[in-house]
């Protein structure tokens, strides 16, 4: 495990939106600034990132907001969502590498 900055909120453990209060805490790292991710990791396709769902103001669906996700083994580029980690307008993660844009490579 790697204990990384929490990408939704930016390492700063508080709401990024403010949403309930400008000192609510952060749902993904819950006022801490840090989240754990398995190592090895990659970053999200899908959020690019961010931790912060395309189009909106809610977390990840595809890192849970953490901005990384764990991938073990050799990989290559999906050729579903040609590595974007959407296939069509970037409302929900791919469904053949769920949103980290690589799959496990034949023979790896």
């Amino acid at each position: 495990m790697a204990l990384i900055a929490c990408a939704f909120c930016k390492g700063k453990g508080k709401d990024p939106f403010g949403l309930l209060s400008k000192l609510a805490d952060c749902q993904v790292c819950k006022g801490t600034g840090k989240v754990e991710v398995p190592w090895p990791m990659v970053e999200c396709a899908f959020c690019k990132g961010s931790g912060i769902h395309p189009h909106s103001r809610i977390t990840c669906s595809a890192c849970r907001g953490k901005g990384r996700t764990a991938f073990r083994g050799a990989k290559e580029e999906c050729l579903n969502c040609g590595g974007r980690g959407y296939k069509v307008d970037g409302n929900l993660p791919c469904s053949v590498c769920q949103g980290t844009g690589i799959v496990h490579k034949e023979g790896g």
